[in-house]
């Protein structure tokens, strides 16, 4: 479905809802990322509650403020992926270990379970899981100062 041919809503009970162009409406619409870490702002797909795609958004850009600020508010509350800023220290070389690292949402502390909750998306892009299933990113490993490098090699 094209941009253009459908509305989006909230309704009293904060739930997303949206209209068709044939006027159907779908309540409890879920906005989804095609790709969230390399290409966050493209490809969006409107999902009802049973999964069916109902719309697609191909760029943010193109939609106008009112639809955009409500599949970006939308996005951020069901996304919680900190990015590590920097690697402060770590319990131990051998899992389990605590981790104390700086995000861009604050200084804070997990547990790695093994290092196989270490996944490679790119050439420098990680993303670590800790023992609850948060997933915490690493943009670019070149990035990090010498000590967090240092600290991250020894789970590589």
């Amino acid at each position: 479905m094209a941009v253009a041919e459908f509305a989006l809503e909230r309704d009293a009970f904060a739930r997303l809802v949206l209209t068709t162009s044939d006027g159907a409406r779908h309540v409890g619409v879920v906005a989804v990322r095609a790709f969230p870490i390399g290409a966050p702002d493209e490809g969006i797909a409107l999902m009802s509650p049973e999964g069916h795609e109902l719309a697609w958004v191909a760029r943010l850009e193109v939609l106008e403020p009112a639809r955009r600020a409500l599949i970006e508010e939308h996005l951020a509350s069901r996304e919680f992926v900190p990015e590590i800023q920097a690697i402060k220290s770590v319990s131990s070389f051998a899992t389990p270990s605590t981790w104390s690292v700086r995000t861009d949402r604050g200084d804070t502390e997990f547990v790695l379970k093994g290092e196989e909750d270490i996944r490679r998306l790119a050439r420098h892009t990680l993303l670590i899981a800790d023992r609850f299933g948060v997933q915490y990113l690493v943009r670019d490993i070149a990035a990090l100062d010498r000590h967090s490098r240092k600290l991250l090699d020894r789970f590589l």
